[in-house]
């Protein structure tokens, strides 16, 4: 069997004193704060819109953050379902 007892004290070094660690259980727990998360600005469908266009199958793919702003600003601006303008989209591409 390997012997890792050489490895840990390379990474983690001595451990401390007991006499320095006899306060750390008295210390209350506080953890670090972790910088808050990028804002996405998108709005939530609640899927009835698709049930009662009878667009029930979900097609997912990635897609980069300037062509999903950009996909949505036309949408809005035309009053279209993304699904409508996907569908806009390939028969405008099948069509030429």
């Amino acid at each position: 069997m390997a012997d890792l007892s050489k490895l840990m004290k390379k990474r983690l070094g001595a451990p401390p004193a007991l006499d320095d660690t006899a306060d750390l259980l008295k210390a209350p727990e506080v953890a670090p704060l972790a910088p808050a998360p990028p804002a996405v600005h998108r709005r939530a469908e609640d899927g009835r819109s698709a049930r009662r266009t009878g667009r029930t199958l979900q097609f997912a793919t990635r897609v980069s953050e300037e062509f999903d702003a950009r996909f949505r600003k036309v949408a809005k601006r035309d009053g279209l379902l993304l699904a409508q303008l996907l569908e806009k989209a390939l028969d405008a591409y099948e069509s030429r």
